[in-house]
């Protein structure tokens, strides 16, 4: 495999608002998918960071991605917002959405926000990290409607999508407890960074077209088509089934029920957002908290501590790859230059953009 090119964070930041505002996008935009996107990398969430701006590109020349819209609120009962994403870039229109209901729950309480037809909303874990940045505890269930590529638990045949489950619990003097999974055994993308590489993917993730297990990524992206198998067996399965009916069904944004009609990566979303202050426990939710923490790091007697708390990986990948730069594999960087040519930006002028020439 060729060497992966290694980029820093705010060349690779400003490669992506250059590709986004030769597509059409404003500043504004521009500058929240450039932030989004490389956050996602930075956290080593490459799956969901800039090796997802080839499928944006293509949907938006596709007209199947719009640019520059902002969330219709077509209901507002206070405690509950329902809004809709009018197929508008993702990491724009969710992050409008959870701001609306962070100020929600700073002003009574909680809020419970449905989003409904948005284009792809990235890395979930972006936002419980908007709400805990505000002090709020938060709950997302997420649907993807596009191909199907994940088999129920005793099934052989893919059915629904990756379905993304999030949580975020704010602490007072330490970084967020943030809980961000796919209810697969693995995301998507992270399947997609595998084929880019090259590489195989653990043993007992994939199933090729005729259900049986493989470790080849080649069989999610080249006739036949395999599958995803869920995380934990019937409890992934079971986790994903709730997040397509509560996200998918009760927002009334759709479900995966056929094959892939059109190119669009939709999601919606169901959040909780949640104020402990508002609720009359913070005090004795941040000391428990803190004991809990403590007691599950804690090691046996003799022993080296090794508990981390989610989110703390994610940390740790983000100093190294502050300190060191965020590695692009080949395939995936000539995809991006792709992109940028398809919007009229000349490959050249983009490799110099993200500080390559």
């Amino acid at each position: 495999m060729a060497s992966e090119t290694i980029i820093t964070e705010p060349h690779l930041k400003d490669a992506v608002r250059a590709i986004f505002a030769a597509a059409g996008s404003n500043a504004r935009e521009c500058e929240l998918a450039a932030a989004h996107l490389v956050e996602a990398n930075m956290r080593g969430h490459d799956s969901h960071g800039v090796g997802m701006i080839p499928a944006y590109i293509s949907n938006f020349n596709a007209g199947e991605l719009v640019l520059n819209q902002t969330p219709e609120v077509v209901l507002d009962s206070g405690a509950m917002i329902v809004c809709d994403g009018r197929l508008g870039l993702g990491q724009a229109i969710a992050h409008d959405a959870v701001a609306l209901a962070v100020e929600r729950a700073r002003e009574t309480g909680s809020c419970i926000l449905a989003l409904r037809n948005a284009h792809h909303i990235g890395r979930i874990g972006h936002w419980s990290e908007q709400c805990a940045a505000a002090g709020l505890v938060s709950v997302h269930m997420v649907n993807v409607v596009s191909e199907p590529v994940v088999a129920p638990y005793g099934g052989r045949a893919a059915r629904l999508v990756t379905n993304p489950f999030s949580a975020g619990i704010p602490r007072r003097d330490a970084p967020p407890v943030i809980v961000d999974f796919a209810t697969s055994k693995l995301a998507m993308g992270k399947v997609r960074v595998a084929y880019n590489k090259g590489v195989p993917v653990p043993p007992e993730t994939l199933l090729d077209h005729e259900g049986e297990p493989t470790t080849n990524p080649a069989h999610m992206f080249e006739e036949p088509l395999g599958a995803i198998l869920p995380f934990g067996g019937h409890k992934g399965w079971a986790l994903g089934l709730a997040c397509e009916l509560i996200a998918g069904a009760l927002t009334g944004g759709g479900t995966m029920n056929s094959r892939r009609k059109r190119p669009a990566i939709i999601n919606n979303m169901v959040s909780m957002v949640i104020s402990p202050e508002a609720m009359g426990t913070s005090e004795r939710f941040n000391a428990e908290m803190e004991a809990f923490i403590a007691w599950a790091k804690s090691p046996p007697p003799g022993r080296e501590p090794t508990v981390q708390i989610a989110g703390e990986p994610e940390l740790a990948t983000r100093a190294q790859r502050f300190a060191h730069g965020i590695p692009v594999d080949p395939t995936t960087w000539e995809q991006i230059l792709a992109a940028g040519e398809a919007v009229g930006l000349d490959r050249r002028r983009l490799s110099t953009i993200a500080g390559l020439s």
